[in-house]
C-alpha cells in the first residue's frame, strides 16, 4: 500500500488527536516535514507525492513517541526561536515562546549598529544571547550557566549561526566570577516554577525538562532572591536588568529588584497578557554610603 504526503498527514493528525496531543496538526505537520524532507509547501502543492519505506518508518518512530508526549522539539532535536533555529539536548529547557519577550524588548530599545555588552545568565541552549546578537553585530555578549553540558550546546548553536565572535560561556553559577560594573544589559529566564507545582505539569515539560531549569525552590523566588543584587553589581551605571518570571511572580520580584537598588523597576506582558518580564534600570549615580 503507497502513502501519500496528504495521507500520511491527515493519519498522522488522527493518531496525535487520538492521544490528546494538544496541537495535532501542527506537530503532524512538522514531524512528517522531518521525516520526509518536505517542506509545508510541498505538502499542499505536491500532496500525491509517495513516501519511501524509510521516511515511512521514520515517520511512524516519530508519532510513536510523541504518542508517548516525548515533545516535538525533543523528537527533532532542534527548535525555532526568535528567528534562530537552535539545536537543543536533554540537558537544555526547550525554548518558549514567551521568553522572546525579552528579546524582543532589548531590540527596540536599541538600534541595529550599537556596541553594547549583554550578559545572559543561566544561558541554556543560548536562546536570548544568540537571538539578540544576531540582529545586533557591533554587540558582544556572555552567557553562564551551571551546566557544562548546556553550555556545550549553547557554544554548539554560537557557531552554528557564526556568532562565535560575538560570544564567550562560562561554567558558573549566574555571574559568579564576572566583574563588577561590566554590562550595558543583564537578561535570565532562571527556574521559577515552585517545587511544588512540578509534579503537575504536562508529562512533555516534567519528564523531559531539565529539573536544573524548572525548580524554583518551596517558593519558586529562590534565583530571583541571587540574582536581583548580582545583576545590579554587574550591570555598568544606566543599565538595564530583564528577567522573565512566572504569571504570579509580578510583585515578588519587583520587590526584590527595589531592594537590590534598581529604579523605574516594571513588568511587562506576555502576548497571552500574562505578567512575563520584570525590567530595572540600574541609577546613573548611586547613593553615597
Amino acid at each position: 500500500m503507497t502513502l501519500t504526503l496528504v495521507k500520511a498527514w491527515t493519519g498522522a493528525q488522527q493518531r496525535l488527536k487520538a492521544a490528546f496531543i494538544d496541537s495535532p496538526a501542527i506537530d503532524a505537520r512538522l514531524l512528517l516535514e522531518a521525516a520526509t524532507g518536505a517542506t509545508r509547501a510541498d505538502i499542499l502543492t505536491d500532496p500525491y507525492r509517495e513516501l519511501t519505506d524509510n521516511e515511512i518508518n521514520t515517520l511512524e518512530e516519530f508519532l510513536a513517541r510523541r504518542e508517548k508526549r516525548v515533545p516535538v522539539a525533543r523528537i527533532l532535536g532542534r527548535k525555532g526561536f526568535w528567528k534562530l533555529l537552535l539545536n537543543l539536548s536533554e540537558h537544555v529547557l526547550i525554548p518558549r515562546p514567551e521568553t522572546e519577550v525579552i528579546v524582543d524588548m532589548i531590540l527596540k530599545r536599541s538600534q541595529p549598529g550599537d556596541a553594547f555588552q549583554l550578559a545572559d545568565l543561566g544561558t541554556g541552549s543560548g536562546a536570548i544571547l544568540l537571538s539578540v546578537l544576531s540582529e545586533r553585530p557591533a554587540a558582544r555578549g556572555i552567557g553562564t550557566d551551571i551546566s557544562e553540558d548546556a553550555l556545550a550546546v549553547a557554544r554548539d548553536n554560537s557557531a552554528n549561526l557564526g556568532l562565535s565572535h560575538q560570544t564567550a560561556f562560562l561554567r558558573t553559577s549566574w555571574g559568579s566570577g564576572l566583574h563588577d560594573g561590566t554590562f550595558d544589559i543583564v537578561a535570565s529566564n532562571p527556574p521559577y516554577i515552585r517545587t511544588d507545582v512540578i509534579e503537575t505539569l504536562d508529562p512533555e515539560v516534567k519528564h523531559h525538562d531539565p529539573i536544573l531549569a524548572l525548580d524554583g525552590g518551596k517558593s519558586g523566588l529562590e534565583a530571583y532572591i541571587e540574582l536581583a543584587p548580582e545583576i545590579f553589581r554587574l550591570l555598568k551605571p544606566g543599565g538595564m536588568a530583564y528577567l522573565e518570571i512566572g504569571f504570579d511572580q509580578s510583585q515578588d520580584v519587583e520587590k526584590l529588584m527595589k531592594d537590590a537598588g534598581f529604579d523605574d523597576v516594571t513588568t511587562y506582558l506576555d502576548l497571552s497578557n500574562l505578567p512575563r518580564v520584570v525590567t530595572g534600570q540600574k541609577p546613573n549615580k548611586l547613593p553615597e554610603a
